[in-house]
């Protein structure tokens, strides 16, 4: 007889998804669901839930199949300039604008990889903003200061 493998690392991330889809299950049920032609206020977050539990019950599932790797050493560069990147967007945008706040937003994040430089974090911070100012602001008309009050000109 075969024993069955199992994978702890999927095995808890499954059932993580799944208490957490649960919650947000149980939380939404308190809101107005609506119907799907006339979706209330609760309806979209209850989907969304579902769909985190059917895709956790996948993983965990999939955990008594297959055997993985263990987890390794936790990514601390990853966390450290990663977590506080949009942290600094959301208390700067107001004060410097949507195209230096996204600039610096992005410079932050770039460190998150060890292979990163300087002059490529600023080449690539300079692309997305340029691209997202192109996007956001002039492609869809969304109506948001791109310098704001701290670097007016």
């Amino acid at each position: 007889m075969k024993s069955i493998s199992f994978d702890t690392t999927n095995a808890i991330c499954g059932a993580l998804f799944v208490a957490t889809g649960a919650f947000f299950a149980i939380q939404s049920l308190g809101l107005d669901l609506g119907t799907a032609v006339r979706m209330g206020p609760g309806y979209f977050p209850l989907v969304l839930a579902c769909v985190l539990v059917l895709l956790g019950a996948i993983i965990f599932i999939q955990a008594l199949r297959v055997e993985g790797e263990p987890i390794g050493a936790l990514a601390w560069r990853g966390m450290l300039f990663i977590l506080p990147a949009p942290v600094f967007f959301g208390l700067t945008v107001r004060g410097l604008g949507f195209a230096p706040a996204l600039f610096f937003t992005a410079f932050i994040a770039c460190f998150a990889s060890q292979k990163m430089n300087v002059f490529f974090a600023i080449i690539l911070s300079l692309l997305l903003t340029i691209f997202s100012v192109a996007v956001f602001s002039y492609g869809l008309g969304l109506p948001f200061e791109r310098f704001g009050p701290w670097v007016r000109f």
